[in-house]
Formats: C-alpha cells, sequence, structure tokens
C-alpha cells in the first residue's frame, strides 16, 4: 500500500467518524482530492486506491491532467473540479475541460462560462463561493447579495447551479469554525427551497473539516493529509 493510499484510508476513515458522531451517514459527505502542483504519478496512486474527484486550483496545471487522464481506461469516470480564484481570460479553459466550478461569485463569470460551455458537454455544475468571514483577502460574495447571483446563474441554460462554498478565516476553536459553518448550512437550506436541484455543500479542508461535517457539509476538499505537504517552487 503507497503513502497516498493509506493517507486516503485514514481521511475516509475520519469522514465516516466525523459523520457517525453526528447521526449522518458517511456516504452524505463526498472526498474531493485537491492535487493542485502534484504530479500525475501522485493522481495515478490516489486512482489506484478508488479515488475519482480531483480538485484544481490553477487552470492550465488542471488543464493538462484533464487531457493526459482523458486517454486512460478511466478518464470518463474521473471528475474534475476548479476551486481557485478565476481570471475572466481563463473562463474558456474551465468551461471547456472541467466538470465543477467551485468559485463563482459574479455574473459576469457566469455569462462568460455559460456561453463557452460546449453543448457537446453537459451544463457546468456550479457553486456559489460565499466569503462567510468577510475577509477583504479572499474572493466570494455576502450572504445578502446571494439570492440575486443564483437568480442570473439559474437563468444560463449551460450552467447547473448545484450549491454553495466557502473558505472561512482561520481558526483553531472548533467550537467557532461550527458556528461559522452553520451560517453556511442555513442560507444553503434557504436556497435548495428555491432551486430543488441544489445538493452540495463544500466546506471543510484538512484542519476544519470535523467541524463542517458536524454542521452539514455534502463535500470536504483535503489536499495535504492526502498527498502530503506542496512544494510551490
Amino acid at each position: 500500500m503507497t503513502t497516498i493510499s493509506k493517507n486516503l484510508e485514514s481521511v475516509r476513515q475520519r469522514i465516516t467518524q466525523c459523520a457517525q458522531e453526528c447521526g449522518r451517514d458517511p456516504k452524505e459527505v463526498q472526498l474531493l482530492a485537491v492535487s493542485k502542483t502534484k504530479p500525475v504519478s501522485a493522481i495515478q496512486e490516489a486512482i489506484d486506491a478508488g479515488q475519482m474527484r480531483f480538485g484544481e486550483n490553477y487552470v492550465q496545471e488542471g488543464v493538462e491532467k484533464i487531457q493526459h487522464f482523458a486517454g486512460t481506461p478511466y478518464g470518463d469516470a474521473l471528475e474534475w473540479h476548479f476551486i481557485g480564484p478565476l481570471q475572466s481570460n481563463k473562463t474558456r479553459s474551465v468551461a471547456e475541460h472541467f466538470h465543477w466550478m467551485h468559485t463563482l461569485d459574479r455574473e459576469k463569470t457566469a455569462r462568460r462560462l455559460n456561453e463557452q460551455r460546449p453543448e457537446s458537454m453537459a451544463p457546468l455544475n456550479v457553486l456559489i463561493q460565499i466569503n462567510i468571514s468577510d475577509e477583504q483577502s479572499k474572493s466570494g460574495i455576502s450572504l445578502a447579495e446571494l439570492p440575486e447571483l443564483a437568480a442570473q446563474i439559474q437563468a444560463l441554460p449551460r450552467l447547473r447551479l448545484r450549491g454553495l462554498m466557502t473558505i472561512p478565516a482561520v481558526e483553531t476553536s472548533p467550537e467557532r469554525q461550527l458556528a461559522t459553518f452553520k451560517l453556511m448550512t442555513d442560507a444553503f437550506n434557504q436556497l435548495r427551497k428555491s432551486y430543488p436541484q441544489v445538493d452540495t455543500l463544500s466546506m471543510g479542508m484538512s484542519d476544519d473539516m470535523a467541524a463542517a461535517i458536524r454542521a452539514g457539509s455534502t463535500m470536504v476538499r483535503i489536499g495535504t493529509a492526502v498527498f502530503g505537504a506542496r512544494d510551490y517552487r
């Protein structure tokens, strides 16, 4: 068993434990392996261990990996999520290659993605990014802006609104982590009343995964705990 496969097994066990402790079915929580800066060999190890969902932060790097695995026997089974900030000149690459986009926070970007999504592909699954901690250094909209942007996205036929995503401010207290995540869960549940197809709440990373699952996350984004520390050189 490789290091990555052991790490994946450990993370899956943590997800199961966290879910069971708060009375949830572990199957309600999907694991998104964040593979940014990692080589295709590391992703291959994760695939061999049964991981099929991967998150990428950098457009070109992600596209190269998608193209690499497209020719493999399991290429069609892989699910690629764009989870980084998106510049307007990079929307076409995301629209043409990824299955999911987690960081949508403006109508202009939504319209570009809709126009550039090939008709031969299924609609692009999108999540609206919420800046839940109101940090100037982070992307995302406020909760007050959510109804308007959701309605704008819903009107675009090549996009499919699936839910919400957030990256809260770093907080070491599990209770304060939980309180922040519950704000997202409340917004998510409210959104579902208007848009029945909404089913995804992407929140929780290696350091706050337990609180996120306890609050109601349906997708946790885990990188370091799966692939090890990143090398940004």
